[in-house]
This record gives structure tokens, C-alpha cells and sequence, in this order.
């Protein structure tokens, strides 16, 4: 649907339309088995996408490849296929699906559901295997499941580790496949470390005598193929022509007012307070939307604050405020599972969100996005966007400014976002901290030799400081683990603080959230307003000891941010000079202690 904005053309300084494009299509390549032909027309699939056909050819030819292509262009199926081919095939067949959170492999299990059900349980069995699976049932994945859906963590602090244990040494006996969906989410710290752990799954595989392929997808960036390489440590084919259709998109820049305070100072609207109003027109106007914010306090305050107008506007005696949901990271898996279950069912009609469904997970028919503030990379812009349309409808996409001098570069070039390419992803793959994390956790599962100075390029110097140290011990040319049980469990794979401190509703002891230290010392203080799905809890007590905070449920008309502001005052400068266009001084200073209110 086209969206009525005549009430806000005097915000809205910019629009972009990009046109509808059609579909490429092929068919069924004549390699695929006959039941595979079936099953798709059995779901109503007569024909493949152009870049689906390929990757099939080119993964049973035996090829590491990497698919690049829009969202919602069907690169589930292009990895699933060749897969599915070489399961009923073999059935002894094994794959690993990796996925940057648990609420994507959730999410793509349910998409691979159809798929078992088609085929049978004695022909295909899958599984999700992450910290939330029953131990019951991960003893049935690890014995029958030929698609295993999982997370980095849970390859390094449970695959990986206990190879040789529970059933894992089937799995990696006859390991064919590694799929790698949401590669542009593997930058910096966390892609670095998730290199480090497939250079220990290489090891693993070699012991037991298997050489899986790699298929990764990803959306567009500059370097798919380099980033790819890097994490794999393979070479790789590209796919990047994209046979998918897409609707229309309009794109909008949004330039909150300018207001005076009493003192006569100008200063803009936040971008928040503008997302809290265009939120209930579009539930007025019955359009599914996602809002983006930036961090996790926003999302509560613009949640609340539509909310609190949904149940005063509209039709008086209604109360439209059921119609919108927070997600964000910090609610309970079974949150989270209900929250998606209601947008796919309709239920609601929109989610204010954190980037956490920036990513691909299904969750209805969008046909609205608003960002809060520019989400920082052209990458990220154009992924936020992409869930908007993606069941064939035209597009709306609202990018609100913030009063931050890149948003307001943009309110002048808007060019930038549209007529210039995604930016690189950059990992350090053999950052020398990281190599020895991954070093120790490689020793304790297979002992160390020369050979794998192909892998860790600084091998040599770590194995001397790990024998100082008395972790590992030489034993006939090798380097065996020799210090405590789990190293691998001696790090974050997203540098994330290891300690959680939980929150509970002190009327009923029920757990709110869990968050890591820096967090709860900036959100858990006494007296401080936490927000949670709309509601608001008053905290009472902080427990460092036990890592526990106490909150009772409020209804009051504010919230409370952290105040941590040093105050530093020159007592006297003592010497100052220039260097080249910045004065640099020398002198004595009185500081303030950090404080947080």
C-alpha cells in the first residue's frame, strides 16, 4: 500500500523511489533427484531463481561458495537444496548450519519444518542445538539429525571440545557441509574469533578424516568474497547475480523540527519522539512495520511513549496499544517466541526493535520500516531496509535524523546513501590475542604439532609462553593440553563480560532480564526506572554479591537515564605550544571522580 504522508510532507526533506524489478528465472537443473522436483511443486515452486540454480550446480560440483544477494531473494533455498540432494542421497550425511543468534536458527527451523514433514523423519531429521535445547534432545540431534542449526558459542564450548564425546565424533566423521548464513554480521572482534574456532573445526575434521564445503550467504558488501576467505580459510566462488524480484521502495528522509527552549535556544526534536508519533498513524493506517532503534533504553522509551498514545487516540474506548511490541535483546527466549508467533499470525501489527531483527528472520508481512537515527553503515541501512517489502508488497522506508552531525550530513547529501557503494567487512583473523584463546582451546582437544602452523600463523611464539606457563607439556614432537579442564570456556567470542546479573519482580520473584556487568551498574541502581516490554519496574536493591536486582512494577510518568560525567578543571597552565593547527598545553588539573546517578 502507498502511505497517505500529507500530514507530514514539512518533515519528510527528501524522497527516494526505487522501481520494482523483476524476477530471473530457470529451471530445475536436470542433476536434481526427482523427489526434490516433486517437493517443490509441491510448495507451489514451478521454477528457481537464476542465482539458486548456480549455487545448486556449483556446491554439488564440489565448490566453497558464497551467495551475495539481496533479502528475501530465497538463499535459504539455494544452500538447502544441495543439501537436501546429498542427505537422500547418503543418508549418513551431515550438515552444520551456523547462525549469528539463536533467534535466527529458531527462526530458520521453522522455514525447514515443511521440508521434514515433506520427506519423513526416516529420510531427514533436523535439529536446533544451542543453549536452550533439553538435554533429551540433544542427544537425538547428535545421533539422527543430518542438519544441526547452531551458534558460534555452541561450536566452541560444546562441538568442538568434546569431539571426541556424546556423538560428536559421528558428526564430524561425516561432516560434508558447513553453511555460514549472515556473513556480513561476522566483523571485527566476533569475526576474528569465529575464524580462529574454524581453523580448530579444520583440525577436528582432518582427525577424523572429513573435508566439509563451506556455503555462506550474505548480504550485499564490498568484499564477500575476502571476508569469506578470511573466515574460512578456503577459497571461494561468488554468486551475486540476484534473479529475485522486488517491489517498489519509497524511500523517506526525515528531518525532525526545530523548537526553542524557553531561553530561546533552538535545538531539534529527538528522533525517538518522532518515531513514537509516526508509530500509531501506521497502525491507523493498518500498515505492519518494524522501527529500528539504536540501543535497547530506546526501543523501551519509544515503545512506551506510542503506547501511551495508542491508548488515548484513535476511537475513544478502544485501546490500541496491544497492537505494538518491543523486541530487543535482554527478553526471555520465551518472550521472544511469543512475540514472533503474534506479528506472524497478525496478532500485532508492528515491533520496535534493536538490530536484532535486523538480520532474517521472518516475522510477517512488513511493509513499513523506520529507522531511529542512521543505523551507521550503508550495509546496515540497506539490510534494515530490505525487511520492508518482502512479500512482494510496495515498500515504505522512513529514515528519521538524529541531531548528530553524520544524520545531519545526510539531511544535505542524501546522495550518499544511494549512490554509493556497501562498505568493506574487516576482521584481523590472526590478532595475536585471539590466536593464543584459540590456541590453548585447540590443545586441550587434539594435541599441538608443527602442522598446525598452517593454520596459526604465530604458533611457534605462543607454544613456548603456553610451556612457561606450564600448560602444555611436550610429548614425542606434539604439545599436549596439560593445564585446567575447559579453556575454551576462558573467553567471550563477542568480548562480552562473561557474568550476568539478573533482575526479578520482587512482588512474584519472577525473572525480568539478564544482563552483563557494565550493564547492570548502569541500568540497575537503586532507583532507577528499567523499562521492560512497555512496563516500567522501579529497582530496589542491587545485589553485587550475588548478582541479583530487585524491581518492583511502577506507573509513573518518567524514566531515569545514568549520569556518568568526570568534571575536570584547569588550575594553572604551566607551558603551551602549537602543533600545527592545535594548541597543546601543559599544566595542573583538579578532577572529579566519575559518578553515576
Amino acid at each position: 500500500m502507498t502511505l497517505d504522508l500529507s500530514n507530514f510532507r514539512n518533515k519528510i526533506i527528501a524522497e527516494n523511489v526505487i522501481q520494482e524489478k523483476q524476477g530471473i528465472y530457470c529451471d530445475f537443473p536436470q542433476i536434481m533427484l526427482p523427489q526434490i522436483t516433486e517437493y517443490l511443486f509441491h510448495s507451489g515452486i514451478k521454477q528457481l531463481y537464476c542465482h539458486q540454480v548456480e549455487m545448486f550446480e556449483k556446491a554439488l560440483n564440489g565448490e566453497n561458495i558464497v551467495i551475495a544477494t539481496s533479502t528475501a531473494s530465497g538463499k535459504t533455498l539455494s544452500f538447502l537444496l544441495p543439501i537436501l540432494q546429498e542427505i537422500l542421497k547418503d543418508p549418513l550425511t551431515r550438515a552444520l548450519f551456523v547462525y549469528p543468534t539463536k533467534a535466527l536458527a529458531s527462526d530458520q527451523f521453522r522455514s525447514i519444518a515443511p521440508l521434514v514433514e515433506y520427506f519423513g523423519q526416516k529420510n531427514i531429521q533436523v535439529g536446533v542445538y544451542d543453549g536452550d535445547t533439553p538435554v533429551h534432545e540433544r542427544s537425538r540431534i547428535r545421533n539422527s539429525a543430518n542438519i544441526i542449526l547452531t551458534n558460534p558459542e555452541m561450536l566452541n564450548s560444546a562441538f568442538l571440545p568434546h569431539h571426541s564425546s556424546f556423538g560428536f565424533n559421528f558428526v564430524f566423521s561425516n561432516l560434508k557441509y558447513v553453511v555460514l548464513d549472515e556473513l556480513h554480521s561476522y566483523r571485527g572482534t566476533f569475526g576474528s574469533h569465529l575464524a580462529n574456532v574454524f581453523r580448530r573445526l579444520d583440525r577436528v575434521c582432518k582427525f577424523y578424516n572429513s573435508s566439509p564445503k563451506f556455503l555462506c550467504s550474505s548480504a550485499t558488501i564490498a568484499n564477500p568474497v575476502e571476508l569469506a576467505q578470511n573466515i574460512c580459510g578456503k577459497p571461494f566462488t561468488l554468486i551475486d547475480k540476484d534473479g529475485s524480484p522486488s517491489p517498489e521502495k519509497h524511500f523517506y528522509i526525515w528531518q525532525p523540527p526545530l523548537i526553542h527552549t524557553k531561553q530561546g535556544e533552538p535545538f531539534r526534536i529527538p528522533s525517538h519522539e518522532e518515531t513514537s508519533e509516526l508509530i500509531p498513524y501506521l497502525i491507523f493506517q493498518n500498515s505492519n512495520f518494524l522501527a529500528f532503534c539504536k540501543s535497547r533504553k530506546t526501543v523501551e522509551i519509544v515503545l512506551k511513549e506510542a503506547q501511551d498514545k495508542l491508548k488515548y487516540d484513535g476511537i475513544p474506548g478502544i485501546n490500541y496499544s496491544s497492537a505494538i511490541s518491543g523486541y530487543r535483546g535482554g527478553y526471555k527466549p520465551q518472550e521472544r517466541k511469543e512475540i514472533e508467533a503474534k506479528m506472524i499470525s497478525g496478532e500485532i501489527k508492528g515491533l520496535v526493535s534493536t538490530n536484532a531483527l535486523e538480520l532474517g528472520i521472518d516475522i510477517g508481512k512488513i511493509e513499513t520500516v523506520i529507522m531511529t537515527g542512521f543505523p551507521g553503515t550503508r550495509a546496515s541501512f540497506w539490510q534494515e531496509a530490505g525487511r520492508a517489502g518482502r512479500k512482494g508488497n510496495i515498500a515504505s522506508i522512513f529514515l528519521i535524523l538524529d541531531y548528530l552531525p553524520f544524520d545531519q550530513y545526510l539531511a544535505i547529501n542524501n546522495d550518499w546513501l544511494f549512490k554509493n557503494g556497501i562498505e568493506n567487512a574487516v576482521i584481523d583473523q590472526d590478532n595475536l590475542f585471539i590466536q593464543l584463546a584459540h590456541i590453548r582451546a585447540a590443545a586441550a582437544e587434539l594435541p599441538l604439532s608443527l602442522d598446525d602452523a598452517a593454520l596459526f600463523p604465530d604458533l611457534g611464539e605462543i607454544v613456548s609462553v603456553l610451556l612457561n606457563a606450564k600448560e602444555v607439556k611436550k610429548q614425542g614432537g606434539r604439545f599436549a593440553w596439560c593445564g585446567k579442564d575447559f579453556p575454551a570456556g576462558d573467553y567471550s567470542l563477542r568480548n562480552i563480560d562473561k557474568e550476568r546479573y539478573s533482575l526479578n519482580n520482587i512482588v512474584d520473584s519472577t525473572l525480568l532480564t539478564e544482563m552483563d556487568t557494565q550493564q547492570a551498574f548502569f541500568t540497575l541502581y537503586p532507583g532507577a526506572i528499567y523499562l521492560h516490554n512497555g512496563l516500567q519496574y522501579q529497582v530496589e536493591k542491587l545485589n553485587i554479591e550475588n548478582r541479583v536486582a530487585l524491581a518492583r512494577p511502577v506507573d509513573i510518568n518518567y524514566y531515569t537515564e545514568p549520569l556518568s560525567q568526570p568534571t575536570v578543571n584547569k588550575i594553572k597552565d604551566q607551558k603551551n605550544e602549537s602543533c600545527g593547527r592545535t594548541q597543546k598545553h601543559f599544566g595542573v588539573l583538579h578532577g572529579l571522580p566519575e559518578r553515576t546517578l
